[in-house]
Parts: C-alpha cells; structure tokens; sequence
C-alpha cells in the first residue's frame, strides 16, 4: 500500500514538472517581419520594413532615452554597389510616461513602418541585405533583444512612380516625428495618339485626410496642381477629382470638402510634340487629422506617357469645382443680378423709358395683341443684348481667367479703382456716358420697323442708359469674375430679365401704368444709394489686396472705419442733411426714405462696436478676419496693457506684433525673435503654426486663453511665432537651394520655416511648440496639439524653470 502511495505521488510530481517546464519553455514571437521596396527613381529606392505586432505587446522606437530599453535598430550590409541617404524614419507611434523606467518613451502598437532609402551605384545590384536588432514588451514581461535578417530583392519589383515618404537629412540625436500621411504615385492613360490622361493617386493614411482642389478664401491649403506642359502640351479643361466628404468646419466656419484613405485626380490633355515621352508635375497639399495638419507639402511628379494603357472610358470636363458648389454659386450670382436689374430700373435713365416705350408699341401697334408682341420681342432684345456682353467678356478672358484675374493682387486693385469710378459717377461727380455716334447709327437702324427696329430699340436703350446702368452691370461683371466660369453670363441674364420683365408685364396689362410713381427726384436718390453701396464694396477688394500682400495698410479697425464712415454719410443723405449735384429741392422726406435712413443708422451704430474687437457677425465676409487688426481689442486701446510691460513698446525691434485676440507679443521672424530674446534674457517658445493651421486657432482660443498659461506668455517668454503657409515670397538675398528637395529652391516664407521645422526638429505638423534656450538648443522635449490646458501649463513652466 506504502508503495502505491509512493508511485502515486511520483507520478503527481512528475506531471507537475512536466506541465511548469512545458510552461516555462514556451516560445514567444509577438512580431512578425516583412520586407517590400517602392522605387523612387532610377537610382533612388526606399527599403520598407514592416512589423505586425500581436495583440497587447508593443515594439520600442528607434530613439528612446539612455537606460531605457533596447531601442528597435536597423544595420544594413553596405556596399560600393550603393549608399544609404540619411536615416530610418519611422511612424508616428504613441509616446508615454513609463512608471518603470521613469522616462517617457514611443513605442508601437499593432504595426509599425520603418523606411530607408538608399542610392543605387551600379544598376546591376540585385540584393540588398539587413539586420532589425528589437525588443518588446507586454504589460507583465519583456522579451529579450533578438535579431531577424532582412533581405530586399531589388529585380522582383515592378517600377511604380510612388512618391518618396519624409526621412531625415543631417544626423540628429532628436526623435524623428517627420510625418507622410499621403503617397502619391501617377500614371497614364491614353485616349487617342494626341490625347492623354494623366492621374495622380493619394493613398491617405488611416484617420488623416487631404483637402479638395477648392476650399472657401479664408480656408485650408487646397490641393493644387502645376503641370510642367511648355510647349510640348496643353491642358483640356481643369484637373478633376472625385466627390469627397463635404462638412461643416466649426473652426473654419465653412463648408469643406476633404478626401480620406484615397483620392484620385485626373487631368486631361492634348500633345502637341509628339517626340515627348514624359510630362512632369508639382503637387502641393496639405493633410490633418483631428491633432495635428502638415505644413504644405511640395511633391514632384513624373508621368510617363510610354507607359501608358489604353483609356477605357474618356472624362467629362468640366470645370467648375462640384456640380452642387458651382450651381449654388451660379444661383446666387443670378439672384444678386437679378436685383440689382430691378435697382437699375429705378435709375433716371431707365424709369422715365417704361411708359413711353410700351405706349408706342400699344398705340403704334393695329391691334393689342400685335402691342403685346413687339413688346415682348422688346424684352427678348433686351435679354440678348446683355448676354452678348456676358459671353463676350467670358470669351475674351477665359472662363479660368477671370478667376485668376479676380484672386490677384494687381487686379483686385484694378476693380478698386474702376468701383470708386463708377460710385464717384453715380453720387453725380462725372457721368459715364458713349460717344454720341453709336448712339445716332443705333438711332437710325431703330427707325427700320419690324423685328430688326424692335432690336436696335432695344440697343439704342441699353446704350442711353448707360450712365446708369453702366456701374451696376460693371460691378456685376467683377463679382461674377471672382465666381469663373459662366458666372458672367448668368449674371447678364438675370439683370436684362429684371430690365425687360416690366416691358412686357405693362404692355401687357397697360392699366398698371397708372399704379406706377411719377418720376422725378426720388430716382436720383435711388442712385447715389447704389453709389455708397458701390464705395462699400470697393474697399472689400482692396483689403484682399493688402491681405495677400499682407501690408496691414487697410487692418480691420481701419476698415470698419472706413464703412463706418461711408453708411453714417449715407444716413445723413437720407435725413436730408447731406445735398449732391443732381439732387432737386427736398423740402420734406418721404416715409420710406426716413425708414431707410434709420435702417442705414442702425446698421452703422451696429459696426461702431466692431472697432473694439466684436466679431459683426452680419457682415464678417466683408472686413479683415479678427487676427488682422491694429491692436487685440482695437482702437484706442493700449498695446502694451494687461500684463505686457510697459517698457516693451519703447524697446520693441523690428519684427515685433501683438499676436489677436490675446495681445502677447510675437514676432514672425526666428532671427529677430531670438536677437530680443537675448536683450531681454528670457526662453523662446517657438510655435510653428499655419493660417489655415484648425488646431493652432484650437489652442489659441481654448488653452491659451488661461490665465496662468496666459501671464507667461505675456511676460516670461519670448513667442516667435513661424507660420509655415505664408504665400509671401522671399526676398531675393533670401532664396536658398532647398535641403529636402535637391535642385529646389525656397520661394516662399512659409517654406523657410516649415524646412527649418523639418530639418531642425525632425517633424513637419502643426501645431508644434518648442521651447529653446538663447543658443536655439532645446530646454525640453517639444510638444503638438495639446487640448489639456493644464498639461500645456506644466510643460510650459518646466521650460522656463529649466531655463531659469
């Protein structure tokens, strides 16, 4: 019994024992390596590595801190046969503090990519073989370090035109946090021998999106497209793209359309040089997720037509932005011309025509119905007249043209110009009128009778009214110009419709003649109110001119001023306080010229608050945007109040703003900001932002605002704020071959800074704050988009009592 008792027991311990090393020998493989290749150019290949993490373990970054753990390490075989550019870069990965180490570190989740590109020597290089040294962890254990072989087959590959991802250029010891959401890569299809497509496809990353072709003014960096055609070729409408998600932005406070996980753009063209085997582009974009944007992002592009497969379909072109955008644009034009039609009929020139003109069709005509007729052919005349005008302008310029015309400075100073004219002839400085020989040849056709009399009856109206008219349809043709394609045309179609419906309607039903009001000095007034209004709109132009030229000529108290001034005059006009050359004696005001008058009043004391910082919500299309103005909280407050001090102004060098709405002293220049920051012996905060940057104006309006992070901001730092999207070209002395684009150069102000975020700091999103010393080196680790008000303050304050 004792020795079964005995067995027994061995034979327990013996499962026990087999059962824990059967536990302790298990083999972990949390990880799982793969290789792939993209080819960049004919000597240019980015090395891919990808690594498929299981569930609960994560993989460390490449640069984690000393005494952490084993950093994830690529070593390749190197070669005479090529060369290695750069480092490997990696992804955006996920950065803790970790309570064991007591450090923070990025590690990855899931997957993770890692690229390196190299430059190959001699074609004839086949292989290229590498080593990936890693270690990772769960929330228990860790595994020990282990080695994989790597091996990328250079002639298994099939050419690709994928664009390169971002990797770093000069050695750093900083983590590498440069992101590429989106992959471009092209191709060709071809129509005919003369006629091709060329595409250009996005591949998105997972929670990022790219920005359609047009966004509102005002608005994101829209995807645009320069294509390198010389006289080899030439485009065929506009580069289309596909539908795309349409929201409404709440920071933007628009409409956006933007594109997630892919994008397609196509545009078609015709070849003129039939020797041409490529045609290459630029590509400039910008993409966000919900923490952080890119800054704009310049890319090249090759298409190469030898490589072209036959297009199964061809593409419609069309070139308005969307079919609903453009019709919703299209309706409005239509709508605002067909007022402003009704507006001119109540002009001196054209009122007085209305009963005259339909009593000699109804009387000189045998019978009514023949009346009726010739009046309405009458208005048909009148209709076609102006849409001759419309399609001529349209075919003169381009229906392209006139948008870009619209969008550029010199232009929008030209339509300045050419409003205050008209507004300075219909408040009776001048009148605008033609040389009386086209009016005397019209005269004379008019007296031919039958259909071709009716039109130059028409002509010889639309002609003697011109001095009244003329302004309106000029404004009209500049408002329609900013819209591009058909807009003109549709605008001449609804101002001749509101001119030639009365025509018609009052020869048709003549007793309503009698209901009509006497002309007399009532109609002057209607024109020196359309002058003001004109005046009024002339100044929006100017102020996109200074906006894009950003001269701060015309900031937004000035302008509100300016409106200000204009619709009080208007007010006093209307009270008859105010009397213009062509006015008659006005002993009494009527009813609904004082209703009027108090309306404009109204809406002149409701601009009055606006020069102290109101947003005037009712007219915001029109002046400036908040952060465009002399001082945070507008005229006649203090620049240098609420915690700046007040030496500051006197000392203030060249370069130096008060950043809106929160009056923080600020410069846009790293130069000039680190030179006062050295006078005054406090820490830099850089803050690499963007106009069109949604999470900048986030932490701006939500975290900045806090009255600790506030007061340092004002008085303990020195903000040197880089916008990496200012359009402003650079000075000729500081036009500079690129760093990441070789046989580039910088044109603009914002591609200085973002390179100079890029290539310093390793990373291109915003927004992107960084605290420096007086010698540029960082004092802490920089941080992006951070909503958490008091995360923001603790780094902050880390950074100044490091410095201090």
């Amino acid at each position: 019994m004792f020795h079964k008792f005995v067995a027994f027991h061995k034979l327990v311990l013996f499962l026990i024992l087999s059962f824990s090393i059967s536990a302790f020998s298990q083999v972990f493989e949390p990880v799982q390596w793969s290789t792939s290749i993209e080819k960049i150019s004919e000597t240019e290949y980015d090395l891919i590595v990808n690594a498929t993490i299981d569930s609960g373990w994560h993989l460390y970054s490449q640069n984690v801190p000393e005494n952490g753990p084993i950093p994830t390490t690529f070593t390749f075989k190197t070669n005479k046969d090529f060369e290695l550019i750069g480092k490997v870069s990696e992804g955006e990965g996920y950065t803790v503090d970790d309570p064991i180490f007591n450090m923070r570190i990025k590690y990855f989740d899931n997957k993770a990519e890692f690229k390196q590109r190299i430059k190959v020597l001699n074609n004839e290089l086949a292989l290229v073989k590498g080593e990936v040294e890693f270690m990772v962890c769960d929330d228990s254990r860790c595994l020990p370090p282990e080695y994989i072989d790597l091996e990328f087959n250079l002639k298994n590959i099939e050419p690709t035109k994928t664009v390169s991802a971002s990797f770093q250029l000069e050695d750093s010891s900083s983590e590498n946090l440069i992101v590429d959401p989106v992959k471009w890569s092209t191709s060709v299809e071809k129509i005919s021998d003369s006629h091709y497509i060329l595409i250009s496809k996005a591949t998105i990353e997972d929670s990022w999106h790219l920005y359609a072709q047009n966004v509102p003014e005002n608005g994101p960096i829209p995807t645009t497209f320069d294509y390198q055609f010389a006289k080899h070729a030439k485009p065929i409408g506009k580069t289309q793209e596909p539908k795309g998600i349409t929201v409404m932005d709440k920071v933007f406070e628009m409409e956006i359309t933007y594109f997630k996980n892919t994008a397609e753009f196509k545009q078609k063209i015709e070849i003129l040089n039939a020797d041409i085997t490529s045609i290459q582009a630029e590509v400039v974009y910008m993409a966000c997720n919900d923490k952080q944007c890119t800054a704009p992002t310049y890319k090249d592009l090759v298409f190469d037509l030898s490589q072209a497969t036959k297009a199964t379909t061809d593409i419609i072109v069309d070139d308005a932005p969307s079919k609903k955008s453009a019709n919703k644009g299209l309706w409005a034009i239509f709508f605002i011309a067909f007022l402003s039609g009704f507006a001119a009929l109540l002009t001196p020139c054209v009122f007085p025509m209305i009963p005259m003109t339909v009593s000699f069709f109804t009387k000189q005509s045998k019978t009514k119905a023949k009346g009726v007729k010739n009046a309405i052919i009458y208005g048909i005349s009148i209709i076609i007249i102006y849409l001759i005008l419309g399609i001529a302008v349209t075919a003169i310029f381009g229906a392209d043209a006139l948008n870009a015309m619209a969008t550029n400075v010199w232009f929008n100073l030209i339509f300045f110009l050419l409003l205050i004219v008209f507004a300075l002839s219909f408040l009776g400085a001048f009148e605008i009128v033609l040389p009386n020989k086209w009016l005397n040849n019209v005269d004379k056709q008019a007296d031919r009778g039958g259909l071709i009399g009716i039109f130059f009856m028409a002509l010889a109206l639309a002609l003697v009214s011109f001095s009244c008219t003329g302004p309106i349809v000029g404004t009209l043709l500049v408002e329609a110009a900013s819209k591009g394609g058909i807009a003109p045309i549709v605008g001449m179609l609804g101002f001749s419709l509101a001119i030639a419906l009365p025509f018609a309607l009052f020869a048709a039903f003549p007793g309503w003649l009698n209901s009509l009001p006497k002309s007399g000095g009532w109609l002057n007034t209607v024109k020196v109110v359309l002058g003001f209004l004109e005046m009024a709109l002339a100044f929006k132009f100017l102020s996109q001119a200074d906006l894009v030229l950003q001269l701060h000529f015309l900031e937004r108290e000035v302008f509100i001023a300016i409106w200000i001034a204009i619709f009080g005059t208007l007010a006093l006009y209307l009270f008859g306080k105010i009397k213009l050359p062509n006015d008659s004696p006005l002993t009494h005001i009527s009813v609904g010229r004082l209703s009027l008058g108090m309306f404009v009043l109204a809406f002149t004391v409701y601009m009055i608050p606006g020069l102290w910082g109101a947003p005037l919500n009712l007219i915001s299309a029109f002046p400036p945007p908040l952060d465009y103005a002399e001082s945070p909280y507008g005229v006649g407050h203090s620049k240098v109040g609420g915690g700046v001090p007040s030496t500051i102004e006197e000392n203030l060098p060249e370069g130096a703003r008060l950043l809106a709405p929160h009056q923080i002293l600020s410069f846009n220049d790293y130069d000039k900001g680190m030179a006062y920051a050295k006078q005054v012996n406090k820490p830099v905060m850089l803050d690499f932002t963007g106009y069109a940057c949604v999470n900048c104006r986030k932490m701006e309006q939500n975290v900045w605002v806090n009255p600790e992070i506030l007061s340092m901001l004002k008085n303990d730092i020195v903000l040197i704020s880089l916008y990496v999207d200012d359009k402003r070209k650079l000075p000729e002395d500081e036009v500079v071959d690129s760093k990441l684009r070789p046989g580039k150069k910088l044109k603009y102000i914002g591609q200085k800074w973002s390179e100079f975020q890029t290539v310093k700091f390793k990373t291109n999103t915003q927004p992107f704050y960084v605290f420096v010393d007086l010698d540029g080196k960082n004092i802490n680790e920089p941080i992006g988009y951070t909503p958490d008000a008091e995360e923001y303050y603790s780094w902050m304050k880390a950074g100044i009592d490091r410095f201090n």
